[in-house]
C-alpha cells in the first residue's frame, strides 16, 4: 500500500489527534441485505483497485451489501471510533498501531470470530500475525505486507564507474561518495543516497546495523547500540558530509513522490531505501528508467546481518463500535482469501501476507518485484513493536530524527532522550 508508507508518522498523527467524522452509517437495505461500511484509507487508484473487489465481493452473495468510502483521514477514523455510535463497519490501519488502539478498548477482537468458523491463521506471515496481537488476543489481520530494500539508477552506476549494486554498508558509503555531484560552490546537483521518508530510512538503517528499535517484551529501545550505528551512518554519509543547508536545498527541490518528478525517476538521487510499490510506480511513471533492486547492505563485520529488511503491514479491523461486526467478519475474510488479495495486492504492487502466495505466477509481470518477494521470506526481517505506547514513542522518534538529520543533536544524544522519555511512558 503506498499512502506514501509511514509506520511512524502514520500511526502518530492517527492516535494522538482527533476531528470530526463522517463517513455516513449502515443498515439493512431495501433489498433486505444488511449494508457494511467499509471506510478505508484508500484513494485514487488504489481506491479504484478495492472497489473492484467490494463489487466482486457484493455480486458473490445476496445477504451483504458492501459500501466502500475513501476517507484518508486516521483523524476521522479515530473519533468515530472513539464515539457512541459508529459511522463504519471495517476499516485499515498498520501494524504498528494495532496495539495502541486494542489498548483502548476501540477494536473488535477476532478470535471468537475465528473459534466460530474454524479459522486458520497459520497460512499468514508469522512477523505479520505478530503485530495484530495485543495482551493475548487478535484484533487485526495482515491484507498486505511491506519490505524495504536498496534501489540503485544503473544509468547513474555505470557513469560513475560502479559496476554492481554494494553488498556492505561500506561499499555503500563509498559509491555514495561517486554518485554525489557538486559545483564549485558545493551546490549539490546529483545525491547518492536520499529518501523521501526519512523517518522509515533510519528505522530500517538501525535494523541493518543490527539493532532492534524495541526490547524483548516490546517495549522502546532507541538506545540499542545498532540503532545508534545506523543513524549515524545517515548522519556521517549525508548531512554531515555534504552540509546540512546544501542538503535541505537540494531535496527541498524534489518532485511528487508519486509522479514521473520524482527524483529517483529524474536521476538525481541515485539510490534510496524504498517499498515495493515501485515496482508499479516505475512501470508507469518512468517505464525507460534503468534500475535495479538489491539486498539491503550490512556491516563487513556482521555478516549474518545479510538479508535484512524492514517489514510493515497493511491491516484490516472492526472498530468495537461497528454496527454489523458479524458481516464485517464475512466481508473481511473475502478480502482475506488468495483471489482477492491477489487482485489488490497486483493491482497496487504490495507483497501477499499470506507465504503461500509468495511464489504465485501473478507477481511475475512486476519488474524486479521478486526481490521484495524474497526479503519478506528471510530469518532477518524485521518490524516494529506493535505496542500501547507506540504512538508517544513514534512521535518522540519522528522529533529525535529531524534532530539527527539535521544536525542538531548527535544520534547517540538524540536517541537517549527518546530513551529517557520513554521511561515515562504510561503502560
Amino acid at each position: 500500500m503506498y499512502r506514501r508508507l509511514r509506520p511512524i508518522a502514520a500511526v502518530a498523527a492517527a492516535v494522538l489527534t482527533a476531528a470530526v467524522a463522517a463517513c455516513g452509517g449502515g443498515g439493512d437495505t431495501a433489498s433486505g441485505k444488511t449494508e457494511v461500511v467499509f471506510s478505508y484509507l484508500w484513494s485514487g487508484q488504489e481506491a479504484a483497485a478495492l472497489e473492484k473487489v467490494i463489487a466482486d465481493f457484493n455480486a458473490s452473495q445476496d445477504k451483504i451489501v458492501v459500501k466502500g468510502v475513501s476517507s484518508p483521514d486516521f483523524q476521522k477514523q479515530l473519533t468515530s471510533m472513539s464515539s457512541a455510535n459508529g459511522s463504519f463497519d471495517i476499516s485499515d490501519n498498520f501494524g504498528s498501531g494495532v496495539g495502541a488502539w486494542a489498548s483502548k478498548g476501540i477494536l473488535t477482537p477476532l478470535d471468537d470470530f475465528m473459534k466460530t468458523d474454524g479459522y486458520d491463521t497459520a497460512d499468514f506471515v508469522p512477523s505479520a500475525m505478530n503485530q495484530m496481537k495485543y495482551d493475548g488476543k487478535t484484533y487485526s489481520m495482515p491484507i498486505a505486507l511491506h519490505t524495504q530494500l536498496l534501489m540503485y539508477n544503473k544509468k547513474l552506476f555505470a557513469e560513475a564507474g560502479i559496476d554492481k549494486a554494494p553488498v556492505t554498508v561500506e561499499e555503500w558509503a563509498a559509491d555514495i561518495d561517486k554518485l554525489t555531484k557538486r559545483g564549485a560552490d558545493g551546490t549539490i546537483t546529483q545525491l547518492g543516497y536520499a529518501n523521501a521518508e526519512i523517518n522509515t530510512s533510519l528505522t530500517t538503517l538501525g535494523f541493518m546495523f543490527g539493532g532492534s528499535w524495541d526490547d524483548a517484551q516490546g517495549k522502546p529501545s532507541p538506545a540499542d547500540p545498532g540503532v545508534v550505528a545506523g543513524t549515524k551512518f545517515y548522519a556521517d554519509t549525508i548531512p554531515g558530509k555534504y552540509g546540512v543547508d546544501k542538503v535541505r536545498k537540494f531535496t527541498s527541490g524534489f518532485g511528487e513522490y508519486q509522479s514521473a518528478q520524482n527524483p529517483f525517476y529524474t536521476g538525481k538521487v541515485a539510490t534510496m531505501i524504498d517499498g515495493e510499490w515501485q515496482s508499479v510506480f516505475i512501470k508507469k511513471f518512468a517505464p525507460n528508467l534503468e534500475w535495479g533492486v538489491a539486498p539491503l547492505p550490512y556491516p563487513a563485520a556482521k555478516p549474518e546481518l545479510a538479508g535484512t529488511t524492514q517489514v510493515t503491514t497493511s491491516t484490516l479491523f472492526i472498530p468495537k463500535n461497528a454496527k454489523h461486526p458479524k458481516e464485517a467478519w464475512t466481508f473481511m475474510k473475502y478480502l482475506l482469501d488468495k483471489k482477492s488479495m491477489l487482485d489488490f495486492t497486483l493491482a497496487l504492487g504490495n507483497l501477499p501476507a499470506r507465504t503461500s502466495m509468495v511464489d504465485d505466477p501473478g507477481y511475475a509481470e512486476l519488474p524486479n518485484f521478486s526481490a521484495w518477494l524474497a526479503a519478506m521470506k528471510g530469518s532477518n526481517a524485521k518490524s516494529l513493536a506493535s505496542g500501547p505506547t507506540a504512538a508517544q514513542y513514534a512521535a518522540d522518534l519522528g522529533t529525535a530524527f529531524d534532530d539527527i538529520a539535521q544536525l542538531r543533536k548527535s544520534p547517540a544524544d538524540a536517541l537517549a532522550g527518546v530513551a529517557d522519555k520513554a521511561k515515562k511512558y504510561a503502560p
